[in-house]
């Protein structure tokens, strides 16, 4: 459950930041930011399921559900935020926000890697990770975003 908030918490200033671009008539840096995104977000769920296929939880499709909502949902509740109210300061508290929550699921990706005995897995995957997000910047900013 904290790691889904923390994503949507992640999710949501991802949402402040495609509405703020579409308000601001940039809508060719929207459509990066929402193919980006969409790139960014897509292996979300494996931080979410990860920890309970480890645990040996079997989750019902309910749960996973509600756990995608808690996740997904507020990039669409940011960007009509974003598209209706702009304000830098309430942007910048938000990523910061983002920034906290990701970096307190990466702790606990670290804590169960190591509880698990895969830590070279699970820093080459944060590594990994770190590098599809700095390429998919790049490919942003070379487009033009």
């Amino acid at each position: 459950m904290s790691i889904a908030l923390g994503i949507g918490l992640h999710n949501f200033s991802e949402g402040l930041a495609i509405g703020s671009s579409a308000k601001s008539g940039d809508t060719q840096l929207a459509l990066l930011l929402v193919i980006g995104f969409a790139l960014h977000n897509a292996t979300e769920g494996f931080g979410i399921i990860g920890p309970l296929a480890a645990g040996g939880v079997r989750a019902s499709w309910t749960f996973l559900l509600m756990m995608g909502g808690i996740a997904g949902a507020p990039t669409f509740v940011g960007t009509l935020i974003g598209f209706g109210f702009q304000n830098a300061y309430v942007s910048v508290a938000f990523l910061a926000l983002a920034s906290g929550a990701i970096i307190y699921v990466i702790a606990e990706l670290l804590n169960i890697g190591r509880k698990l005995g895969a830590w070279p897995v699970t820093v080459w995957g944060i590594l990994a990770g770190i590098a599809l997000g700095a390429i998919t910047e790049l490919i942003i900013v070379a487009a033009g975003g």
